[in-house]
């Protein structure tokens, strides 16, 4: 009897053995808010990830609050976390919670937004931010026929968070490709309003996008069609699209402008399918939590972290080595293959 206890209580050591082996440690996970669905499921995506690597996680939202999220990364460091995984709300705010973690010899990992001004950002993982822009910018260039010679078309242009780093790519990626039709006079901005100083929307609020097209189509476009509206974020798209329809468009007489977006949230392919939006850009953020995981694990094991970046990124101290994922532009022609064909929602989600 006792030799068969004994082997019942070697054999639950054993069993228990390689789950003890697999709490690798913590990592600290900060996302900026809940308020979008796209970072609930960076998130999730994020803890899914780790865990599988034998991490455990500790995934705070800060709620768009500075405070809160410095806050939160305090008390992470104080937990004990070995990597600290960081998409911040303002990328200019975080560097002496940075320093400390240097100094506890924490790691650090921005995520899908750079983090600015501090030596103490060991690497940086995203999506081609500049090419999202193009992708964008190359969906209204098609869709108005500009490559064509047509026009000339009215656009309004809006820009994301003014401290949020990627907000600049996507503007600047998306110029890149517009530009030139508003100097040849095919693309008119009726407004004047060009440049990152005018046209960003504060903590990519839909509701501040909402209030400045109201403005837009009530002092400029009262006897004038407005036939495109540059975009870059889902959230923000609504919030254009309800401000476009209070004043008739989306009827057979006045048919919605070109309004492009990103993030491939539900509502927007709602949209989208209810032709109302007319594109979006999906990023595939449980590639994006993959590489992440795989740089913490790659790190925290002392293996060389895989990047293919190393001289876009330079956060205004360092160039931050870096991973780009690739971006894919989305429309009716295409979501049920991109979006449901890789599951990432199914179909009953967006009907």
């Amino acid at each position: 009897m006792k030799s068969i206890l004994a082997a019942l209580a070697l054999g639950a050591l054993a069993l228990a053995q390689p789950a003890n082996a697999q709490d690798k440690g913590l990592v600290g996970v900060s996302m900026p808010t809940k308020s979008s669905a796209r970072w609930i499921a960076d998130g999730d995506n994020m803890v899914k990830s780790l865990k599988e690597k034998g991490y455990t996680v500790d995934l705070q939202y800060a709620e768009d609050d500075i405070p809160n999220q410095l806050a939160q990364v305090e008390n992470m460091m104080t937990k004990g976390v070995k990597v600290l995984v960081i998409a911040a709300i303002d990328g200019t705010t975080l560097s002496n919670a940075l320093q400390q973690a240097a100094d506890k010899g924490i790691k650090v990992i921005a995520y899908d937004r750079l983090i600015r001004n501090s030596k103490n950002v060991d690497y940086y993982a995203t999506f081609d931010n500049f090419q999202v822009g193009v992708l964008q910018a190359s969906y209204i260039e098609s869709a108005l026929g500009l490559k064509e010679g047509k026009g000339p078309f009215n656009i309004e242009l809006f820009g994301g968070s003014p401290d949020d780093n990627n907000a600049f790519f996507f503007y600047n990626g998306a110029m890149s490709v517009l530009d030139p039709y508003i100097r040849s006079g095919k693309l008119v901005v009726r407004s004047g309003q060009t440049g990152m100083d005018k046209v960003s929307t504060l903590r990519w609020d839909g509701a501040v996008a909402q209030a400045r097209m109201d403005n837009l189509l009530s002092a400029y476009y009262a006897d004038k069609r407005v036939d495109a509206v540059l975009s870059p974020y889902d959230g923000l798209s609504i919030g254009i699209l309800s401000s476009l329809k209070g004043v008739g468009y989306g009827t057979p007489k006045l048919p919605m402008p070109v309004v492009t977006g990103q993030d491939a949230e539900v509502p927007s392919i709602k949209s989208i399918l209810a032709k109302e939006q007319t594109s979006t850009v999906f990023k595939d953020t449980r590639q994006l939590a993959k590489v992440v995981a795989s740089m913490v694990d790659a790190q925290l094991s002392g293996k060389p972290v895989e990047v293919n970046d190393t001289k876009t990124y330079e956060n205004g101290v360092k160039t931050v080595p870096s991973y780009l994922l690739k971006p894919v532009s989305v429309d009716a022609s295409n979501w049920k293959e991109i979006l449901i064909g890789s599951g990432y929602y199914n179909e009953n989600q967006v009907k």
